[in-house]
């Protein structure tokens, strides 16, 4: 599948926007528009895709997106069940840049970070930490305040040395047919999580040999299909444990798993514990 173009909107009487997403889950929404975004996801946990890096991330998670990079987080995780996840995103255009950087020279760092960015980058914790109140502040902010504080932030994220980039290249129209496999195969997987997969017939959806579409896969994700899809489950299964009083069975067989006890299994695996004992490690902390 081809990522899916994203129109982005800016408020009439604004030079960049800003979009405040509270969600009880990131659904997988594998996307690109023309302007850089910078993302700070708090409360979720899951997996994060920038053009071909995917990485599991956690809450306090914060990336610069180039133009034109497809992208997407994905979570069904919340480590604290009793608030949404939270996504602030912040977007602007390669000319609102340059026009800042030609008026004001005192912002010459951000040229070296907007280069940084077409591969996507990871800040430090530290850097996080430093920014997220500003991030935070700015909802409650009027416009003309908003800027300011849209420029402190780059400004401080231009000195995080620790910063890393994730994907292997920057956007190019000749290398978007890779983007434009994995895509595909990561939305059906994200989609339809609990149907039987089907390696031979994945293979042929991206025009695959079966032996080079595993290879490609776990070069892209670091992980087997079969991998890929139990940590899909396993954390679809997590959700409904915390948020839902289906039991254990049923939800086992909802995730796509024909037993329970290889759905006990696989949870033991990945998370250390039974079903059993997460639900109830919840309930006590809910308690």
């Amino acid at each position: 599948m081809k990522p899916q173009f994203e129109q982005v909107t800016v408020p009439l009487g604004e030079s960049w926007s800003l979009l405040w997403r509270e969600l009880p889950e990131l659904p997988f929404l594998w996307h690109y528009h023309p302007e850089f975004e910078l993302t700070l996801t708090l409360n979720a946990q899951g997996q994060r895709y920038v053009g071909d890096s995917l990485e599991d991330f956690t809450s306090g998670d914060l990336v610069l997106t180039g133009p034109n990079q497809p992208h997407t987080w994905a979570a069904t995780e919340r480590p604290d069940t009793r608030q949404p996840m939270l996504a602030v995103v912040m977007w602007f255009t390669t000319d609102w840049l340059e026009r800042a950087l030609a008026g004001w020279p005192e912002l010459g760092g951000l040229q070296a970070l907007s280069a940084q960015a077409g591969r996507g980058l990871k800040f430090s914790d530290a850097a996080r930490a430093q920014v997220e109140p500003l991030i935070l502040s700015l909802q409650a902010q009027e416009p003309a305040l908003r800027l300011p504080t849209l420029l402190q932030i780059l400004t401080l994220l231009a000195k995080d040395t620790a910063a890393r980039p994730l994907a292997t290249h920057a956007y190019t129209p000749a290398g978007d047919k890779v983007g434009h496999r994995i895509g595909k195969i990561l939305h059906r997987l994200h989609a339809q999580p609990a149907d039987t997969v089907s390696a031979p017939a994945l293979a042929a959806e991206v025009a695959m040999s079966v032996g080079a579409f595993h290879r490609f896969f776990k070069r892209h994700t670091g992980m087997t299909v079969l991998d890929y899809v139990a940590q899909l489950r396993i954390g679809q299964a997590c959700q409904l444990l915390i948020n839902t009083p289906l039991p254990i069975n049923v939800i086992a067989s909802d995730v796509g798993y024909g037993t329970l006890a290889h759905f006990n299994r696989q949870f033991l695996a990945r998370k250390g514990m039974t079903p059993r004992a997460f639900r109830a490690s919840y309930q006590g902390a809910a308690a």
